[in-house]
């Protein structure tokens, strides 16, 4: 990786860490791999996993980062967020020739319209050549997007959700026949929009 596009996508993260962390004392905790792999902004891909559909998974079946919960043993949120990445798709973002790139502001989590007491904090990976996802029994599949088309709106589509008697229409992408949208489309693409700003 060049040491230009080091700087770009840590430039991209310090324009989103200017905010304030939104975590709340006490809330549980959460990581993703926002994991990249290419060699210039305009090659970026990033790693996505369609959820295994589980009962009494509140995201069963959607599409998102890989993560999870922080648990007891994990010495820092980085590493909980590359022993999800792990368990999950069998890539581990900060193996031999990966670098963390940077830490984005926690989200807070929700579920059917539902604030959750769960933020999330994302932490930027980019590998070179990143090994091959091996599925884990939380994920159904794994795929790399093209980050600059996205983040131009060539994927863009409405996603209608219905919560209740009401039906928003949501920001989206629709990659091969997959639906992205939720928290996942909102941390994607804000760093998406970062890393393009001058």
């Amino acid at each position: 990786m060049s040491d230009l596009l080091i700087g770009e996508v840590q430039a991209a993260v310090s324009r989103l860490v200017e905010a304030e962390d939104a975590a709340a004392d006490g809330a549980r905790r959460a990581a993703v791999a926002l994991l990249l792999r290419g060699g210039s902004t305009a090659e970026l891909e990033v790693l996505l996993m369609r959820r295994a559909v589980r009962a009494g998974d509140r995201w069963s079946g959607q599409i998102g980062l890989p993560g999870g919960h922080e648990e007891d043993s994990d010495a820092t949120l980085e590493a909980t967020a590359r022993r999800e990445s792990v368990e999950e798709v069998g890539v581990d973002p900060g193996a031999t020739g990966g670098r963390m790139l940077g830490r984005l502001p926690a989200v807070q989590a929700r579920a059917r319209g539902e604030r959750l007491d769960l933020f999330i904090t994302p932490f930027v990976f980019h590998h070179p050549a990143p090994s091959t996802p091996v599925l884990g029994p939380e994920a159904s599949e794994a795929f790399w997007l093209p980050l600059a088309p996205a983040i131009s709106g060539a994927f863009d589509e409405p996603y209608r959700y219905e919560h209740g008697e009401v039906i928003h229409k949501l920001p989206s992408w629709s990659f091969e026949g997959r639906t992205i949208w939720g928290m996942t489309h909102g941390i994607v693409s804000r760093f998406g929009r970062a890393l393009q700003s001058p």
